[in-house]
């Protein structure tokens, strides 16, 4: 909370209409890949991914009149930096309800950065089976310039090069009362 109040906003990349325009454009580029939403399981990353996933899936069923399988991944515990996020980090639940198993899953986040969220991701989800297919569905792709592990997204709503210093902040009414996506400088 206090990391926010030290944040200014540089410029808004995205408005609530830009957003929802992006979610509805991946929305049919997953029903087109997997050819339907049969077998497809979109799995949102706490927390940003998860309202994220859930708009995809409403998307998607008002495509097909199908309504995919859905999940929530916590990668709290799965973390490379664990050590860097405190002696008593927050853990939520993982919910996944249905069987993974032959499944297409779609794991959904709000931004791919550095990639080590998305290894995490995949490490627990394998934890509860094994997939058929696993592919990523990103609202802000920062660029390949700061990946640190081989990830890429294969759904993007929008790629926005930036530099190191720039922190990139998607907004949504279940956190934030607003939505949009800004890029933010410490100050």
């Amino acid at each position: 909370m206090g990391e926010e109040l030290n944040l200014v906003e540089k410029s808004r990349i995205m408005d609530a209409a830009a957003m929802n325009r992006a979610l509805r454009r991946l929305a049919t580029e997953i029903v087109e890949k997997n050819k339907g939403a049969e077998d497809l399981y979109l799995v949102g990353i706490r927390r940003r991914g998860v309202p994220l996933a859930e708009h995809i899936r409403d998307k998607i069923e008002a495509i097909e009149g199908v309504r995919p399988l859905y999940g929530i991944l916590d990668i709290t515990l799965y973390r490379d930096d664990l050590s860097t996020v405190g002696a008593n980090p927050i853990v939520n639940r993982t919910e996944l309800t249905e069987d993974i198993e032959g499944k297409n899953i779609v794991l959904v986040d709000d931004v791919l950065y550095t990639g080590r969220t998305i290894r995490a991701a995949l490490d627990q989800l394998m934890d509860f089976g094994r997939p058929r297919r696993v592919q990523l569905a990103v609202l802000i792709d920062r660029g390949s310039e700061h990946r640190e592990l081989p990830i890429q997204a294969d759904f993007i709503g929008k790629t926005v090069p930036t530099k190191q210093a720039e922190i990139i902040k998607v907004m949504l009414k279940e956190f934030d009362d607003v939505e949009a996506v800004g890029i933010f400088e410490r100050k």
